[in-house]
């Protein structure tokens, strides 16, 4: 019993003495960490600081725990749910090195601030980019915790503020469509049937003067690049990339501004100095197309950035898009400008822009402008040109040398005058050759001449914007034999509002030196400029 007191007294003093030291170490540590102890350790409830300071995490956290073990659960929660996030985003941002270009076939009445698809006749809203909401730096806890730095504001890229701008564009397009015309113009403002909207077209035009930048590559040398011929049935191609390369309202020197990006290679004159003549080898042209696109891309993150989407390249040669067939993105993503809008040979409305094709024998459009009323047009129709592709052989056999309205020539007769010929008609046939285009519908178009587009796969130039059912005649080749029938049915008073219309859009067509307002130049450029807006290019 002694034993057993001696020794439990000797337990008590023990631990008494243990217990004072113990104490001694213990109080001055909780004093201490009470004044610079952590405030956010794991032992604090998360449910109070999920309610003082929701931007202290930036996911939902439970609540419903206040002892520590669920506390300490509810952080390893948190530290799982950021892990989780972390992973999210940078999924997210692989996926976002490949750009996204969005199907041009969508309507704009479905985009978004990410992913919108915009054609040029029905614009969306624009999406502005907005600056962060600030949190707020005070709360009920403010004389306890620190605190907090106010969010950094976001900085926005070249590319978004870009983006930002077309969805502007985008909105006042849409503005005008639905009636909302609110941009003043004292040089010209579209009007009439010959528009397919008329105050769309004002204000996308509008919307392209203020915003819309170039950049032209520097590489390559002429005469294959950054050179074109001037003074042929070609003479667009060569007339736009020199005007390009000195333009100064649109074309930027600094690619981060630019819009589009602009492949200054003329495919006349690879057939001119590249190709192997009568070998009918596409080999040269097609390496020299490649080389050129690889060593942009090489030298620039532009075209690996939008797959070739943001850039176009122009041709008014035949073998214009034989030569975008060298490169899959050059074909399937980039804007093709082409006077050989062959449908059938691939040519996309969509993405692609149909331009005409204008023969400058002298360089300049002086003497092919103008002709007389149309009560000083005696002939009916009228077409002279050699045997080129399928249909003027099936025209020549129906109508050459049979009827005085139908005057159909293989070869003009010495002393006539093709443009005085032309000037005396109503109507001017312009069947396709071997490819869809032909100069004589600028030609009929100068002259006051109705055109008749005689083809299966065209698509006219600019048709995006201008209504060609108002101003022209569209007749398939297995009409030809009723060809005569099909324009003695338009009546006079409907024949004098479809000429008046042909000299109201000749202004579209005019290849002016330097050039003007609203001409072939600035028309091409709007062609481009819609289909940009037909995608939003993303960073990587």
């Amino acid at each position: 019993m002694a034993d057993f007191v001696y020794g439990n007294c000797f337990a008590w003093r023990f631990c008494s003495s243990s217990s004072k030291k113990l104490l001694l170490f213990i109080v001055p540590l909780i004093v201490i960490s009470g004044f610079f102890g952590p405030r956010n350790s794991n032992w604090v409830s998360l449910s109070g600081l999920q309610s003082t300071r929701p931007w202290l995490w930036g996911y939902s956290v439970s609540s419903n725990s206040s002892s520590s073990s669920s506390s300490s659960n509810d952080h390893l929660d948190v530290k799982l749910l950021s892990t989780k996030h972390a992973d999210e985003r940078k999924t997210m941002a692989d996926s976002n090195v490949v750009m996204g270009v969005q199907d041009k076939e969508e309507s704009l009445s479905n985009d978004s601030v990410l992913n919108s698809s915009v054609s040029p006749s029905l614009p969306v809203e624009a999406v502005h980019a907005q600056e962060p909401e600030p949190q707020s730096s005070h709360s009920m806890n403010e004389s306890v915790d620190p605190p907090m730095k106010a969010r950094e504001p976001k900085v926005y890229t070249n590319l978004e503020r870009l983006e930002s701008g077309l969805q502007k564009a985008r909105a006042a397009i849409r503005d005008a469509r639905n009636g909302n015309q609110t941009t003043p113009d004292h040089d010209y403002v579209p009007q009439g049937p010959m528009y397919r909207n008329a105050n769309v077209f004002h204000r996308s035009y509008s919307e392209m003067e203020k915003q819309f930048k170039v950049y032209v590559y520097k590489e390559g040398e002429p005469p294959v690049f950054h050179n074109g011929p001037c003074k042929s049935i070609y003479s667009t191609e060569g007339f736009f990339i020199n005007r390009m390369e000195v333009d100064k309202q649109f074309r930027t020197e600094d690619p981060e501004k630019a819009h589009v990006f602009f492949l200054p290679f003329s495919v006349t004159m690879m057939v001119r100095f590249v190709y192997i003549r009568d070998t009918h080898d596409f080999g040269p042209i097609r390496r020299t197309v490649i080389d050129y696109v690889n060593l942009v891309a090489g030298r620039y993150p532009y075209w690996n950035r939008s797959l070739g989407a943001d850039h176009f390249m122009l041709s008014c040669h035949d073998w214009g898009p034989e030569a975008s067939l060298s490169v899959p993105n050059l074909q399937k993503n980039s804007i093709r400008a082409l006077c050989n809008a062959n449908t059938s040979e691939r040519f996309n409305p969509i993405k692609d822009v149909s331009f005409p094709e204008i023969n400058l024998q002298t360089g300049t459009i002086k003497d092919m402008i103008g002709g007389p009323s149309p009560s000083q047009r005696s002939i009916l129709a009228f077409f002279a040109g050699g045997v080129h592709g399928p249909i003027r052989p099936v025209l020549l056999e129906h109508w050459e040398g049979k009827d005085e309205d139908i005057q159909v020539f293989k070869y003009l007769p010495k002393g006539i005058s093709y443009y005085a010929m032309m000037r005396k008609t109503k109507f001017c046939l312009c069947p396709s050759g071997y490819e869809v285009a032909s100069p004589r519908i600028v030609e009929a178009i100068y002259t006051g001449c109705v055109p008749v587009l005689i083809s299966d796969h065209y698509t006219p130039p600019f048709s995006d914007v201008l209504n060609w059912k108002s101003f022209s005649v569209e007749v398939s080749v297995s009409d030809i034999p009723n060809l005569k029938r099909i324009l003695m049915r338009i009546s006079s008073r409907q024949y004098i509002r479809m000429q008046r219309r042909v000299v109201q859009v000749r202004k579209h067509f005019e290849l002016n030196y330097p050039p003007k307002r609203l001409d072939v130049f600035h028309m091409i450029l709007h062609s481009v400029w819609l289909r940009r807006l037909n995608v939003r290019i993303q960073d990587m």
